[in-house]
């Protein structure tokens, strides 16, 4: 019986690769993404040098063998920079998705399962939250209590849950009343045992779509507060690198095109994957 299990999820995950791979951005995105986390795991090992020590090199050294992407004002290496930018960025981007989905997950649930007014208090509240500028409030709040990278966390996951939160309540409304879900009630199943053991494994292909797509959304909101000034001091990230390069732009470019590439790319590739995994996941496309 083990066995039997354990081959039809073989052949459930050969079949998503199948389906996969069938988009070239996706395998693209797939590709880019593994090397930023390389960069991310590795950047210790990958940066010739810290990036903030100021006694790397001379400042302003243009892109070349000894400093692959030149060097700051300081004399702080570019490069070593982006290593440890993606650090920052992939790790405030992936914690910040994933708990800002498992918030989603639990209130949408509890909404879409028991339904009634408790539904109403939490879509109005979901409503409420969805209707404040993510960018405006999270600027205000890491203000109010500070520009570290755990506050920055806090602040993404609870003003981002919303989304998940309405994909799983749907997901919950068109599950509920199924056979199985009836079959689990009959045979004395309690509301939790349903919710997450019968329901919710066959509601999360959506709301691992938009959690892939979330990782790109919380990496730019990550940049733009840092663009302002106000990341984490103590860590490298690409929008601290492109708020230090603005008075440097004309004379020195190399300070804001470098970190904005590893921008550019970074989110293009969590969106590709997201792409990919709701063509790979939509059942619809199962037959072409």
């Amino acid at each position: 019986m083990a066995s039997d299990i354990h081959k039809r999820r073989f052949r459930g995950l050969v079949e998503f690769w199948r389906r996969y791979k069938k988009s070239r951005s996706g395998l693209v995105g797939l590709s880019i993404t593994f090397i930023f986390l390389i960069f991310a795991v590795f950047a210790g090992v990958i940066s010739p040098f810290s990036p903030l020590d100021t006694s790397a090199g001379n400042p302003f050294e243009k892109p070349g063998p000894n400093h692959y992407f030149g060097t700051d004002d300081l004399g702080r290496d570019v490069f070593s920079g982006i290593m440890y930018g993606a650090r920052v960025s992939l790790t405030v981007g992936v914690l910040a998705a994933v708990t800002s989905t498992l918030i989603g997950i639990l209130i949408g649930s509890i909404s879409g399962y028991f339904g009634g007014w408790l539904d109403d208090v939490l879509m109005r509240l979901t409503e409420m939250v969805m209707i404040i500028p993510l960018f405006v409030l999270g600027l205000l709040l890491v203000t109010l209590f500070g520009p570290q990278i755990s506050n920055l966390i806090i602040v993404i996951s609870i003003l981002s849950w919303p989304q998940s939160a309405r994909l799983v309540r749907a997901e919950f409304y068109s599950f509920k009343n199924r056979d199985f879900v009836e079959a689990a009630q009959s045979l004395g199943a309690g509301h939790i045992d349903i919710i997450f053991s019968e329901i919710l494994p066959n509601a999360l292909a959506p709301v691992i779509v938009a959690g892939s797509l979330q990782v790109a959304t919380v990496i730019l909101i990550e940049a733009g507060l840092s663009f302002l000034g106000l990341g984490d001091p103590n860590h490298m990230s690409w929008g601290l690198m492109l708020n230090w390069a603005q008075p440097f732009i004309r004379n020195a470019p190399w300070l804001a095109i470098f970190p904005g590439i590893a921008l550019t790319l970074a989110t293009l590739g969590f969106n590709w994957v997201g792409d990919a995994l709701n063509d790979a996941m939509n059942p619809r496309l199962k037959e072409r």
